[in-house]
Formats: C-alpha cells, sequence, structure tokens
C-alpha cells in the first residue's frame, strides 16, 4: 500500500486549489435549511460549476460522461474541497455517488445516455427508495411488489428515510419481482420518475428539526420495464454494486470536518479552561488519533480501489463501522467542552452536528449489519443463524 502521492498528483491538487479559491468566494449565501426549492437550487447551481470546470463525476469513466480520474485523484478532490470549505453534493448526493454510479457500472448504453449527464450538469436529482418500515436492518426483507403487466412494473408499497424524495426527479428504488424467490433473489433495482401517478411523499421531521428524509407510499405506479438496471431478479447484486459506492469514498469528507472540528474543539477547550482537565485533553488525544487512523484506512480503500479498477471494495465497511462510532464519540467529547448550555443551544453548529451523529451508527447500513460483512466476507467467519 503506497501512501505517498505522486507529482502528478500534487499537480492536481495545486490545480484544483487555485480553481476552487478563485471561484468560493463568489459563491452566494447558503439558503434557509428548510427551504427545500433554494437549498436544491443552490446544489445543483454547485454542480453546473463543477461540470463547466471539469471537476463533476471526476472519478467516472469517460464513457460515462466522467473524467476517468483516478481513485487516488478523487479522493484528492474531496479532501481539497472540504478544506476549502465547498459546497457538499448536497441534494444530489444520491445520484452522484450512488445511483450514477450504479447506472456507470451495471446500466445500459441507452439507460448512460438518459441519465448520466443530467445528474452530472446537476439537471436532475435523485433519491434512494431501498429501506422499508417493516423490513428494519434488513433489506432484502422488503415487501414493495412490482408485478409485470405488458412494458410496465405496477408497483406498490412504501419506503421510508428516502433522502431528499420532496425535491428528486428520479428514485433508484428496490422491489420485489418475484415473492416466491428466496429473499435476495427476487429483488429488481428500478428508477422510478418521482412524478408518476400513485406516489405519495410525506417528509420526516429529524430530531434537528430537518426533513432531509421522507416516506414515500407508492399505489400501483407504472414503472417502464427499460427502466429496469440489471437483469429481474438481480437487483440485490446491482444493490451490493450501489452500497459498495456507498460506503467507499462516500464518507471522506466527513472525516476531514471531524478533524477540522477537533482542532476547533482543542482551541474552545484552551479558551474556556477545560483543557485543564487531563481526563478531557487524552480523550482529544485518543480521537485525534482514531481520525488519523480512519483517514490511512480511508488512502488504504482507495489503493485498493485502484487495484481492482475503481469500485470500492468491502473495506469499505470496515471504515464505515469505525467512522460512525467515532464521530459520535467526537460529539460527545464537544459537549464536555461545551458545557451543558453549549451544548443544546441550536443555533450553535456543533450542537446540530452532535444530533446528526446520533443517526450514523444507522444510516448507510447499521453497525450490526457492517459487523456481519466485515465477519463473513472479511474474516471468513461463518454466518449466523
Amino acid at each position: 500500500m503506497d501512501l505517498a502521492y505522486t507529482e502528478a498528483e500534487e499537480e492536481f491538487r495545486r490545480r484544483l486549489g487555485e480553481w476552487l479559491a478563485a471561484v468560493l468566494p463568489g459563491l452566494p449565501p447558503k439558503p434557509s435549511p428548510d427551504d427545500w426549492p433554494a437549498r436544491r437550487a443552490y446544489d445543483t447551481t454547485w454542480q453546473r460549476m463543477l461540470y463547466d470546470a471539469g471537476y463533476a463525476g471526476l472519478h467516472w469513466p469517460v464513457e460515462a460522461g466522467g473524467r476517468g480520474a483516478t481513485p487516488t485523484q478523487h479522493l484528492i478532490f474531496l479532501e481539497e474541497a472540504e478544506k476549502a470549505g465547498a459546497p457538499y453534493v448536497g441534494a444530489n448526493f444520491v445520484g452522484l455517488l450512488h445511483a450514477g454510479p450504479t447506472v456507470a457500472a451495471e446500466g445500459t448504453a441507452e439507460q448512460r445516455v438518459r441519465w448520466l449527464p443530467p445528474v452530472l450538469r446537476g439537471d436532475e436529482i435523485w433519491c434512494q427508495g431501498f429501506s422499508e418500515p417493516d423490513a428494519g436492518s434488513d433489506l432484502a426483507a422488503l415487501r414493495t411488489r412490482a408485478v409485470r403487466d405488458g412494458d410496465d412494473y405496477v408497483v406498490s408499497g412504501s419506503k421510508i428515510w428516502t433522502s431528499h424524495a420532496e425535491v428528486a426527479d428520479w428514485c433508484e428504488l428496490l422491489v420485489r419481482t418475484d415473492p416466491g424467490a428466496p429473499k435476495h433473489r427476487g429483488i429488481s433495482w428500478l428508477a422510478m420518475p418521482m412524478d408518476a401517478p400513485g406516489i405519495t411523499v410525506r417528509p420526516l421531521r429529524t430530531l434537528a428539526g430537518s426533513t432531509e428524509f421522507a416516506e414515500v407510499f407508492l399505489d400501483e405506479v407504472r414503472v417502464p420495464v427499460r427502466n429496469r438496471v440489471g437483469a429481474e431478479n438481480e437487483g440485490w447484486r446491482v444493490t451490493m454494486v450501489t452500497l459498495s459506492f456507498e460506503r467507499g469514498t462516500a464518507f471522506v469528507g466527513e472525516v476531514v470536518a471531524c478533524r477540522r472540528t477537533l482542532e476547533a474543539l482543542a482551541a474552545e477547550a484552551r479558551r474556556n479552561g477545560r483543557w485543564d482537565d487531563p481526563v478531557l485533553r487524552r480523550r482529544l488525544g485518543r480521537l485525534n488519533a482514531e481520525f488519523r487512523a480512519l483517514w490511512r484506512l480511508t488512502q488504504g480503500n482507495v489503493a485498493e480501489s485502484e487495484r481492482t479498477g475503481g469500485v470500492p471494495g468491502i473495506g469499505g465497511s470496515v471504515f464505515k463501522l469505525r467512522y460512525s462510532g467515532a464521530r459520535q464519540e467526537l460529539y460527545e467529547a464537544a459537549a464536555e467542552v461545551l458545557g451543558a448550555e453549549g451544548a443544546f443551544d441550536l443555533d450553535r453548529e456543533w450542537a446540530l452536528d452532535r444530533l446528526s451523529s446520533l443517526s450514523y451508527t444507522i444510516a448507510a447500513g447499521t453497525s450490526q449489519i457492517q459487523r456481519n460483512i466485515v465477519a463473513e466476507r472479511i474474516l471468513g467467519l461463518p454466518k449466523g443463524r
């Protein structure tokens, strides 16, 4: 595993930094968190700027409309963008980080032409219709049905934790197309237009008061068969491709942000006198080592990805598992540094981040599921009963 950067990679970093320094001061202020139409416009405007500058879909294959950059260059992009305070992909994250790469890897030529350019330009937003109310962490236990009717599937059921559904144009949707098959083998992956008749979106309000997620109810929604990615009943295999991208470099920027937050916490502790507590100092020092190790793990996963053609490996589950816990520990430490008054002041970004951190052991695959993946697919342990 080579953790050093080449001269060409450092030159890529330099040119990227120059571009970010030139364009970021001209961005408008971020809109209110509750104004989703404005947030969509803000996020897609940034996406278009990336597209025009050649940074959209940086790691996507050239034939899919991307730049064909190496995973290491993608890692550098995510690192420098976060350090510079550039906008996150925001409402476009499902399309850019999940659905788009899946279509690029598994879709037909016609599907790639139809769906990939609008994602890269920021013209269309995707949401993810995977989780269901009655399935819990067992994604393969989904019950949403898709019955073939000529050239359409007729879809009925419901989804939950559907990110940005209220502003999405498309949904990457998992459905059961063969209820008689074993649960992992009767699933298909569909691209569903969110303006189709029969779709009801009900936003869910989080603990922090935001509405990033929604319930989606599907009442005999007709989805063309041509919108299926992969063969019928092979949706679980396609889904594993999607999840490998979700758990690959999806949290890289957040590791950088956590390291910056840790530095800010240390500065705040020095300012308010809590730095005199040796237990707190040791805790912050251990977290510093934790996030440095996570960054090295990320680099190792990227090196593996380069050897395997750019698709993230199952090592992403190791990273995701440890990162989820480390992020929660970071904001528990923030509560110590800020004290009771500051820790629960929702006008402070740290307090909102602490509330958000509580979801990380559930989002993008629960920690229990990640442990199963590590045990079975990395350590080779037998499946649990």
